[in-house]
């Protein structure tokens, strides 16, 4: 199940240097709304509704957990920032730089400032066209014809013509030396978020812990002492077994995995929540098992203190994490900054997101993504 929604702009521009305006707004965009995953060709398109210098178009498919409208009032931002001041005139008017939502998944909305899916799409080439570059399948939400069939059937005779490529924001992010990276953090951290926004940005497997399965995790949080044994036992064995199962039906050597766990992290809650003579047995049950399980090109750890892990396990609202103890999440911290710096044979990025908050700003996430394109140089 996808965590982020799928958003079509269309962008223009007819004043100044028309492909810079083009190209600087797709950074910006790419900042301050959504992830930028696809972009379009540069079109050059007639004037529609009135005379004037000829457009530059193009079209973006972006990622965002935004809703529709915060998405239009980011627009509106990035649009002033290039200069750009919309009026209430109702008449066309030459402009540095337009954005318009195309679509947002497949919504329909009838808004005084939002109208999705736009209302003029099917008239216009300069959209459509673009549109059928990033998305050949693409379907109207409502009509439900298909963008060849919208494109058949446009009345715009006018001219709109391939003139140049632009850069997408995400090809200046290689991560192609990695096939394997591994997310890890304690409770509450955003591992499976960050993990799971990765994966659909970049078109990766992901290897997804399966912790709600769990029976031991509800009673281990009522009473510790008791469940705390059968409970690592249990996540290692379940550890174990998911990763030899999902790794052994993917390529490590052609495919982009992004897990939301590594198997060593069964060491460092089992070192903090065991009686000395369990964990004795335990590691030496671990050690046994690690040495065949395949290694993370890139161990992530998202780093978070405790008052920020205590209000995002509040704020997720599952009922058995309420009552875990700020003592408990330190030495978790703890456990795994000591771990890391034992591991010789990982390759280990420490990020800080204690004042960072990825899901609502995007320029957070891109933070994220920076760091581990600098890993990798």
């Amino acid at each position: 199940m996808k965590s982020q929604n799928q958003v079509i702009l269309s962008l223009g521009s007819n004043l100044g240097d028309r492909q810079k305006n083009i190209q600087h707004c797709i950074d910006l965009l790419h900042n301050e709304v959504g992830t930028i995953v696809k972009v379009s060709s540069l079109f050059e398109s007639d004037s529609w509704g009135f005379e004037s210098e000829k457009f530059y178009n193009c079209a973006v498919l972006i990622h965002t957990h935004l809703k529709p409208q915060k998405v239009l009032k980011r627009i509106l931002k990035v649009e002033n920032t290039l200069g750009r001041v919309r009026t209430n005139s109702a008449e066309y008017q030459p402009r540095i730089i337009d954005v318009d939502v195309v679509s947002y998944d497949d919504e329909m909305i009838q808004e005084e400032q939002l109208q999705i899916p736009h209302k003029f799409l099917s008239e216009r080439l300069f959209v459509l066209l673009p549109l059928r570059e990033l998305i050949s399948d693409w379907n109207h939400p409502e009509t439900k014809l298909s963008i060849n069939e919208l494109i058949a059937k446009c009345p715009d005779k006018g001219s709109c013509k391939v003139i140049s490529e632009l850069t997408s924001p995400l090809k200046k992010i290689d991560l192609s030396t990695y096939n394997y990276i591994a997310i890890e953090g304690n409770i509450g951290a955003g591992k499976t978020t960050l993990t799971t926004k990765m994966a659909e940005d970049f078109n990766a497997k992901t290897v997804l812990e399966r912790f709600a399965d769990n029976p031991f995790l509800p009673k281990f949080y009522k009473d510790q002492n008791r469940y705390a044994f059968p409970l690592e036992m249990s996540f290692l064995a379940d550890r174990y077994q998911q990763i030899s199962d999902d790794l052994a039906q993917l390529d490590l050597f052609k495919d982009f995995i992004v897990a939301d766990y590594h198997i060593f992290k069964s060491l460092i809650f089992a070192k903090v929540t065991l009686q000395e003579d369990e964990y004795r047995l335990y590691k030496t049950l671990f050690d046994i098992i690690y040495k065949e399980m395949p290694k993370p090109d890139l161990y992530i750890y998202l780093y978070q203190n405790t008052e920020k892990l205590l209000q995002n396990i509040k704020r997720r609202g599952r009922s058995y994490e309420q009552e875990i103890p700020a003592e408990y999440l330190e030495r978790i911290n703890e456990g795994y900054l000591d771990y890391i710096k034992t591991q010789k044979d990982l390759n280990v990025l420490v990020i800080d997101v204690s004042e960072k908050d990825f899901v609502k700003y995007q320029n957070d996430y891109i933070f994220i993504l920076d760091e581990i394109y600098k890993k990798s140089n």
